[in-house]
């Protein structure tokens, strides 16, 4: 597999179709600007459809990867490793935050076991049936993922990406389950980025103290010298520094732009396979949408190098992708602005004079 290939299997949203969206926002009822940054969403998804007026998106999802990382055995995590299990029970059994405001908002959830560190009769079939292994390996010292290992997680995610496309998924809400995810997330971004590691560590959603930034930070610097010979190969850079759920999510970020499916990015580990998913194919950003300001530093430089500015900024650390679902309301009442406002009436036309 070389993920380069996306790159000519990607387009972007249609221009024209863009322009013809424009043409009627400045027929409508309320003044060009009086709606913000609504305006440019609509103008956007109406791309992405390619349909003006807008439809209505009536079909969302959430669909979270869920993956352990050995670099957490680092203390290097507010949660104790391995605690993956706990975070996709909590989903599952409708506790978690972002199953809250998920069923608040009537948006269905799906979480995919890409690594979770646990035995797979803990968790139902259809959430562990695509598990590509048991944690990943300890990033600062070995290889996260085998090479075949992670041209097998791309793979899922390009799958799950079929399914949902398949099944009318008019808009993904996408997020993480993971404990230590921020590090190989980060690891990821300065590689990409040519950052020191100092400038991306950050406290991850559960927050760290002190003592356990600096060990995330050293841990960031140790795996980065082991990604930089990879750089070249978007693949073997998964298998060094990644995780099997970071794999997943890129490959699902890479097919969904090929079936043209938008996406709502959660925090900084949605943030970072985007920004290996954008090294395969340029294009590919087009197709998302950034949710929110999570506060990692890594997630900011990441946005920045894609040129996406986040519709959020409230301060929401939790992840789950609950941030990014904050965000799709935004995103549902632009479309219905772009489709429902009247447009001007014309002016009415005299009868010429006869003679």
């Amino acid at each position: 597999m070389n993920l380069d290939d996306f790159s000519d299997l990607i387009e972007r949203p249609d221009s024209g179709t863009r322009r013809d969206a424009e043409e009627r926002r400045e027929r409508l009822t309320v003044p060009p600007g009086a709606l913000g940054r609504l305006d440019e969403l609509g103008e956007w998804l109406s791309a992405a459809q390619g349909a003006v007026p807008v439809r209505p998106v009536e079909r969302p999802r959430v669909v979270l990867f869920a993956g352990d990382h050995g670099v957490a055995r680092l203390d290097v995590s507010g949660r104790p490793a391995g605690g993956t299990y706990e975070l996709v029970r909590g989903v599952l059994d409708g506790s978690s935050p972002v199953a809250v405001l998920a069923r608040r908002t009537g948006v269905p959830v799906r979480v995919v076991d890409a690594g979770v560190d646990c035995d797979p009769e803990l968790l139902p079939a259809d959430v562990v049936r695509h598990r590509v292994r048991r944690g990943s390996g300890r990033i600062d010292v070995e290889d996260a993922l085998t090479p075949e290992e992670a041209e097998q997680a791309v793979r899922l995610g390009m799958a799950v990406a079929d399914e949902e496309a398949d099944s009318g998924t008019d808009l993904v809400v996408l997020g993480d389950l993971s404990v230590g995810g921020t590090t190989p997330a980060s690891t990821l971004i300065a590689a990409l980025c040519g950052t020191d590691a100092s400038v991306v560590t950050g406290r991850g959603g559960a927050g760290i103290d002190d003592l356990a930034w600096m060990r995330k930070c050293a841990a960031i610097r140790d795996a980065l010298r082991r990604a930089r010979p990879v750089l070249g190969d978007q693949l073997e850079l998964l298998a060094a520094v990644g995780g099997a759920d970071l794999a997943a999510t890129t490959g699902f970020l890479l097919q969904s732009a090929v079936r043209r499916m938008p996406v709502i990015l959660d925090g900084v580990v949605s943030a970072a396979c985007a920004l290996v998913a954008q090294r395969a194919a340029f294009r590919a950003p087009d197709w998302w949408l950034a949710g929110q300001v999570s506060g990692e530093p890594a997630q900011a430089k990441a946005l920045d190098r894609m040129a996406l500015n986040p519709l959020l900024d409230h301060g929401v650390t939790v992840g789950e992708g609950t941030g990014a679902l904050l965000a799709l309301p935004l995103v549902q009442a632009a479309a219905a602005f772009a489709a429902e406002l009247p447009e001007k009436p014309l002016p009415e036309q005299r009868p010429a004079d006869e003679d």
